[in-house]
Parts: structure tokens; C-alpha cells; sequence
């Protein structure tokens, strides 16, 4: 069970704790607490909750886990029974019965104190009665309904409980002659044993919680990258956008500034005839026409980065293997480029640049591949290629 303010999440319904868990009532829990709690129609319940201070899952904050551990579950555990009888029982420091098991037939359900007050000394009742209440172990004798008994209590250690053992003397001298100490503290480790498992399964319910909340935050780092890539992506084409290049810019001027790029060339593309078709064909065959350039870069500068840049303007990158076979690549694409004058399909002017010693940034590049596509597109239009404008 697990709490996110002071609502409880069970594996079966949900409900508001405050009114059956003291813990709850604190603004935030410091340390684990050992409790008990009475649930509705049930008998009493022992409570263990840890706090889980900074767990976060899909933003609300978790304040605690806890489990809950019926005691007669622990105490049918511990009990030893004579006749259908049990001596054994969990009490809390004022004497009440929290495990409801009957201590023999004397004291059965009753208060502690109550039962023995009328068969003890008030003296001995008095002293049992302050021990009991400040967590010391002891033991009270007495004769009831002609049997010799001996009631011996031990603190339960992280709570305020007591574990009492009902002893009889003829238990003593025909079965167990040597329960004394080693019984007690036998029934003692027992229950320790039992609160360590607890514990244990409470840290394993805390280790799971904190798995889910690492599966959750991996899942928003991914939608985050989703994110970016759709906002460095140029939504008709595919290819990089303006913003992508922005930021591819700024990261290679860092490394020009360093000197550390030796191979780094930029060619600068404008696709001819935008407009005349806008104009005469509509938008959606103008939309195809800038769709086929972007393919048609893509196809031959693979091994380059290519960004749209504007409405018909594009930007390639090449480094490293791009860059060797840049030359190769710009022949055969400009030669498809004249071809397609012909045949009336996509033609795209380029001009490039390499790096330069005495280049500062990537911009110094930029603008002498700018400066050359003028000229490639004049060349262009006396081989009849349509222009901006015509």
C-alpha cells in the first residue's frame, strides 16, 4: 500500500488514511513507524510504514509505503497451545488484549490488570502495573481457580507493546523444565524475525516503487527527443529545417574558433522557377516541385547534411566523406541538372565553398557558395531553365 498525500492506494480501492492511520496526521513523516490499527469488522493490525521521502511518480509526490499484518497471524506464528488453550498474547503498555487471544482461562480476554488485580498484592500490582507502562520486562505469580500461574512480559522492541507467556507450574515440572529465559528470549527473536521481514518486504516494495519512477522519467526523455527531432524537422520535405541548422551553425563555429576542423565545405541551393509554377500550376504542384529538389539533394549528397533553409533555399554541409567526393558528386549533379532542362523537371542552381584559414565562422563560407549560385543560376537560364520570375 502506498500513500500520495493522504490518500491510500491499495491494490483493490483507494481511501483517505488520516482517520485510521496516526502516522498520516504528520505534515511529513521523518522516520519508519510501528503501529497498530483497527480496520472495520476486523481484528487489530499491525502497521508498518516507511517513509519515502522524494519519490516522485507522474508528478505527485509519494509520502509513505506501509503494509498491514493481521496479529493474530502473528501470534498464531509464536503460540503454543495446551487443551485448545494459548498462552501467549501481544499486549499494549496499559494492559489491553491487542492480539484478542485468550491467555488461558483466567485472564483470558480481559486487560492484564484487570484479570489479576483481585488474586495479587496491590503492591505487586502497583509495580507490575509501572513496569509494564515504562517498557520493562518482569513476570507476575498467582493462584487462580486452584492453578499456580506465572505471567512473564517482555518489551517488544521499536513499539510499545509486550509479549506476555502464560506459564503454569505443572507445565513447568512435566514439559517444559527449562522455559525460563531461554523461552522467552526463543519467542522474542521470533517475532524480532518476524518485524525484520516486514521491513524487508517494505524495502523491496520501495526499490520497485523507485524502478517505475526511473521507467517513467526514461519515457519523458524519449517524448522529449521526439519533441526536438519534430522541431529540427522541416514538416514538408524531412529534412533538417532553418532552427536545426541555427544550431548546427553555432556548433561548428565553436570548432572553427578551436581549430578543429580541417574538411568542412558548404554548398548553397535555390530551386529555379518557384514562382512561375505557384503561378501558373498552384501551390500543391509548387509544394512537389520543392519536395523533388530536397529528394533529389538527398539522393546525391548522402553523405552530407542537408537542411531547407528557406522556401526554395537549401543548405548542404559536407565533412569528412562528403567532403573527399564533394567535386565528383557536384559534376554528376549538376550535369542531371542540365539534363533536366530538357525534360522539364526539377533544376536546381548550387554554388560552393570550402573552409578557409582566415575564415572565422561558418557564415564566411555561407556567403562565398551564396555569391556563386547567381552565377550558376545565369548559366542555367541561357541553357533555358525558368527563372524566380519567369
Amino acid at each position: 500500500m502506498i500513500v500520495i498525500s493522504n490518500i491510500v492506494y491499495t491494490q483493490y480501492t483507494t481511501y483517505t488514511g488520516g482517520s485510521r492511520h496516526a502516522f498520516l496526521a504528520e505534515d511529513m513523516m521523518e522516520e519508519r513507524d510501528i503501529s497498530t490499527v483497527s480496520l472495520y469488522g476486523s481484528s487489530k493490525q499491525l502497521c508498518l510504514a516507511v517513509p519515502t521521502r522524494g519519490l516522485k511518480i507522474m508528478g505527485k509526490d509519494f509520502k509513505a509505503c506501509f503494509v498491514q499484518i493481521d496479529i493474530r497471524e502473528i501470534v498464531d506464528l509464536l503460540a503454543f497451545e495446551d487443551e485448545g488453550r494459548t498462552y501467549f498474547g501481544l499486549y499494549s503498555s496499559n494492559g489491553e488484549n491487542l492480539s484478542g487471544t485468550e491467555l488461558g482461562t483466567y485472564v483470558s480476554t480481559q486487560n492484564l490488570f484487570d484479570a489479576v488485580k483481585g488474586v495479587i498484592s496491590s503492591e505487586v500490582w502497583d509495580k507490575n502495573r509501572a513496569y509494564f507502562a515504562g517498557g520493562a520486562e518482569g513476570s507476575i505469580s498467582f493462584t487462580a481457580q486452584g492453578a499456580d500461574e506465572t505471567l512473564c512480559y517482555v518489551p517488544v522492541e521499536g513499539t510499545d507493546w509486550k509479549m506476555v507467556v502464560l506459564i503454569r507450574s505443572s507445565v513447568i515440572h512435566d514439559r517444559i523444565h527449562d522455559i525460563s529465559e531461554k523461552s522467552l528470549a526463543s519467542s522474542k527473536n521470533q517475532i524480532i524475525f518476524t518485524l525484520i521481514l516486514v521491513l524487508l518486504f517494505a524495502a523491496l516494495l520501495l526499490i520497485e516503487l523507485r524502478a517505475l519512477s526511473r521507467q517513467r522519467l526514461e519515457a519523458e526523455r524519449e517524448n522529449s527527443r521526439a519533441f526536438r527531432n519534430m522541431a529540427n524537422t522541416d514538416s514538408m520535405t524531412g529534412v533538417r529545417n532553418k532552427h536545426a541548422y541555427s544550431d548546427y551553425e553555432q556548433l561548428l563555429n565553436e570548432k572553427i574558433r578551436e581549430n578543429e576542423i580541417d574538411k568542412l565545405a558548404v554548398i548553397v541551393c535555390d530551386v529555379n522557377g518557384l514562382k512561375l509554377v505557384n503561378d501558373t500550376q498552384g501551390h500543391a504542384a509548387g509544394d512537389k516541385l520543392i519536395k523533388d529538389a530536397s529528394t533529389m539533394l538527398c539522393e546525391h549528397f548522402n553523405h552530407g547534411a542537408v537542411f531547407r533553409i528557406g522556401g526554395d533555399e537549401f543548405a548542404v554541409i559536407l565533412q569528412e566523406k562528403g567532403y573527399d567526393t564533394m567535386n565528383e558528386v557536384i559534376a554528376e549533379f549538376n550535369r542531371k541538372v542540365e539534363e533536366h532542362i530538357k525534360t522539364k523537371e526539377v533544376v536546381i542552381a548550387i554554388g560552393h565553398s570550402i573552409l578557409k584559414t582566415e575564415d572565422e565562422q561558418l557564415h564566411d563560407v555561407f556567403e562565398r557558395a551564396d555569391q556563386l549560385v547567381y552565377k550558376r543560376k545565369k548559366e542555367l537560364k541561357e541553357m533555358g531553365a525558368p527563372t524566380r520570375q519567369a
